[in-house]
Parts: structure tokens; sequence; C-alpha cells
């Protein structure tokens, strides 16, 4: 890895624990306004209040969120799309350009991936495109993997994690998020196949923080996986400063789960 590979991640990922906190905020394309990023620029700011490592953006939504004061924070741009209105979402399509991210002042780019799909060839064959582009600038690179399509039965099944984080990698992936499989013994298995570092996606909104803080606590803490890329369970949060601080000092310090719950209350 160069120089400029280097100095990027760093920006998104701590270099003292090697862990990162990330805050996906790019469902504007898929959902719409929802809850948590209508007010996008106040949002960022107890995002980044909280202590993560990058918010993942798209394109569009660079300026909306561009704060201009207050604690650093990594940016990531993310480059695939599609909508829940399509009859078929499960296919993204590149909607950005590693080149066009670089203009936006991004410390790495991002792509959604899902196996399984009916479209995987073309979405497979778009990353092997990024991943040169990525190599050619510098650019860190986060490959979103997600095992879905009209045949799968169980989207987290962990071979089938296993198999697609280890695709990432295989494809030149920085960094791999994908879903969390359950439980830390198989999911460890998961992080002991990826080369790369391997976060964990927070999927929909959790019934309770007492579950959000567990999985996290599972995946990071005891299976050893090098962070989170959560969305709606952070930005969606009643206090999204506090949420956002309780799970980086899990991440980074090995918060028990007893100990953050007391901080939330």
């Amino acid at each position: 890895m160069s120089i400029g590979k280097k100095v990027r991640l760093e920006r998104i990922i701590n270099r003292e624990t090697g862990k990162t906190v990330m805050v996906p905020m790019d469902h504007g394309v898929s959902s719409g306004p929802i809850k948590g990023i209508i007010d996008l620029k106040e949002t960022i700011n107890q995002i980044a209040e909280g202590g993560a490592n990058a918010i993942i953006l798209h394109k569009g939504m660079v300026r909306a969120g561009h704060r201009g004061k207050g604690k650093d924070l990594g940016l990531i741009v993310h480059m695939s799309a599609s909508t829940d209105l399509s009859l078929r979402k499960n296919d993204k399509v590149l909607v950005c350009t590693v080149e066009e991210a670089i203009k936006l002042g991004a410390d790495g780019v991002s792509i959604h991936v899902n196996i399984g799909a009916e479209d995987e060839k073309q979405m497979l064959k778009d990353f092997g495109e990024v991943s040169k582009r990525c190599e050619e600038w510098q650019m860190p690179l986060l490959a979103m993997m997600y095992y879905r399509g009209p045949e799968v039965k169980n989207p987290y099944d962990p071979k089938a994690i296993a198999h697609i984080a280890r695709v990432a990698a295989e494809l030149g992936a920085d960094i791999v998020k994908v879903p969390y499989t359950g439980n830390p013994e198989t999911f460890r298995e998961v992080v002991e196949g990826c080369p790369v570092p391997v976060v964990i996606a927070g999927g929909p909104k959790t019934d309770t923080d007492e579950a959000l803080l567990k999985m996290v606590y599972d995946a990071v803490v005891v299976a050893g996986c090098a962070g989170l890329s959560i969305g709606r369970n952070i930005f969606q949060h009643e206090n999204v400063a506090k949420i956002t601080n309780v799970l980086s000092k899990i991440v980074h310090e090995g918060l028990s789960v007893e100990e953050a719950l007391k901080l939330l209350s």
C-alpha cells in the first residue's frame, strides 16, 4: 500500500486502535427523505460530536452536509444506487466515479454489491473497474457486501457471509462491510477468512438500545471485527450524539454492554 492510501485510511480508521465507526447516510436515494437525514447538517454535527470516524454520503449531499466547523470527520462518497420503488431494487448501478469523489474531497469511496441478485455479474464487473481506479488514485475502497436475491433464503447465513466478505477482499476492497451473522462464533470465522478489515452493517432499526449495543460488542470485542458501519440505528436515534459516543467507546475502548447502557440512561 502506498503512502497516499495510508494517509486517507487514517482519516477513516483510528490509527491507534485500528478500528472505525462509520455512519452511512446514503439512504435518501433508496428510501427518500426519511427521519434523521432531512436536516442533514444538524445530524452530521451530532455524529461528529459523538466521536464517529467517518460518514458516508452520495455525491449530491456532500455540499449539504459540509459543516465548516466542529470535529474532523472522514468523508466516504458512495458510488452505488437503486431505489425501493424499483422491481429490481437489489440491482445496484454506479452513479459516481472515483474522480468525482476526489474533487469532492473524499477520503474514501464505497460501493454496494448484492451477491445472489439477478444482476450480480454487472455489479462484480463494476467492482473490478472501481477497484482499478481506486488503486490508480490511491483511494480507499469500502465494499458493502450483501447476500440478497430471488433465491436467497437466509441473508445472514454464516458460510455465505464469509464467502461474500472474501469476494470483496479478492477484488481489491480495503474495508469490507457485511451483515452480522447473529453470534460471535460464526462471525469470527468471517473475520478470520477475510484479509482486510471487516465492519458490520446495522440492518433494520433495532427494537432496543441493548440489542444494538450487544450486537456491536459481540462483533467487535468478542469476534474481533474492525468496527461498524451503522446508519438508521444511529441517525434515527433519539439522541444521536450520545448513541454515537457510546458505540465509539465500545469499538475503540472495549466498553461493556452494561457500562454502555449506564452511559445511555
